[in-house]
């Protein structure tokens, strides 16, 4: 990266929870200067631009993604408001950092992908848990065949929020901007991991119902089962019904090995054919990245500052950007198929 180049400016649309974990991302990376945030609420604006040493803060959104020193925006509204923040952006040829979901619907998703392709600008879908030390060593192993033929996929997702937690913020557990509930909110990086690790699955059939949070529109509880293309089999089981909250969990299972991911800490590392360093993987395993099984502001922001950190040095030197838009643009598939399946009860194609 060319150390004497001027740094890439960054807007933040929105002022949420996740907004700060994108501001002190921002804030660490050679090559990034955060310039403003943008919220419906001028003092919610102001505050954070005054933790995190912006310069701007506003309610006129339009104003702030055309601003020269700005060229890249951050995406941090509630999940089923984030087309139109970023058609403005996209429209002002603006690059965009996205939160997950890209968006609630896959038509959304594919609107806010056209327009970026059209303008010929990045989109960089926020799944930081692919980042982390854990992910990568299992994306690894995978690709290098050690598990054989595949026998299992699963993903669980067992979390516990409170009954505060969705009061505080309506819009968690509502259709309209929320998009879903457990899964669609939570459960969605596990969601990404497993088809990062194994693919789309081809067919899936799910059940969703409400537990605890009566109160809310969407599930807080959900099961799967999943058939890939190439017979493996596999489980979705996600909740923020439950106490205490677990690591969320990955299982990987087959002829010649199996694997387990909890959070990014691996804790399962088995193979028929032993490697050099295969010891080492369990005691050296750690988990940077945090844990959003109790509380959602219990993860690090380190994930996002590896995210962002990709982001630029792909518009400075080409670097291969790791996440794009048709990449994430497949969990919001693979969610909607869970729903739609549990709506329906009946087993859906992907």
């Amino acid at each position: 990266m060319n150390a004497s180049a001027p740094p890439f400016g960054f807007a933040i649309l929105g002022t949420g929870m996740i907004a700060g974990f994108h501001a002190r991302a921002i804030r660490e990376i050679p090559g990034a200067r955060l310039v403003g945030f943008w919220g419906r609420r001028e003092e919610k604006a102001r505050a954070l631009a005054q933790e995190h040493g912006a310069p701007v803060a506003t309610t006129d959104l339009e104003a702030l993604v055309q601003r020269p020193d700005v060229q890249v925006v951050c995406i941090t509204t509630p999940s089923g408001a984030h087309l139109e923040p970023a058609l403005a952006a996209i429209r002002a040829g603006k690059h965009v950092v996205v939160e997950k979901p890209l968006e609630i619907t896959v038509g959304r998703t594919d609107a806010l992908l056209q327009a970026a392709a059209q303008a010929g600008v990045v989109v960089a879908p926020i799944f930081q848990s692919r980042f982390g030390a854990g992910a990568q060593r299992v994306k690894a192993a995978i690709t290098s065949g050690r598990l054989g033929r595949r026998v299992l996929a699963s993903a669980y997702v067992k979390w516990h929020r409170t009954a505060d937690y969705y009061a505080a913020q309506p819009w968690k557990g509502s259709l309209t901007l929320d998009g879903g509930g457990a899964v669609m909110n939570q459960a969605i990086h596990g969601l990404d991991l497993l088809q990062w690790f194994a693919g789309m699955p081809a067919e899936i059939f799910a059940w969703t119902t409400r537990r605890v949070h009566t109160g809310i529109e969407a599930e807080d509880t959900a099961v799967a089962a999943l058939r890939y293309a190439d017979g493996t089999l596999g489980t979705i089981e996600a909740s923020t019904a439950l106490w205490p909250g677990w690591s969320r969990r990955i299982e990987l299972c087959g002829e010649h090995g199996s694997l387990v991911l909890e959070d990014d800490r691996i804790t399962r590392w088995e193979f028929r054919e032993k490697q050099t360093g295969d010891d080492a993987v369990l005691t050296g395993s750690t988990n940077a990245l945090g844990s959003g099984a109790s509380a959602p502001n219990a993860i690090s922001h380190e994930g996002h500052l590896r995210q962002i950190q990709n982001l630029v040095a792909h518009l400075r030197d080409g670097s291969p950007l790791a996440i794009d838009g048709a990449e994430a643009r497949k969990a919001v598939a693979l969610v909607c198929a869970l729903y739609e399946s549990a709506e329906h009860s009946r087993p859906v194609t992907l």
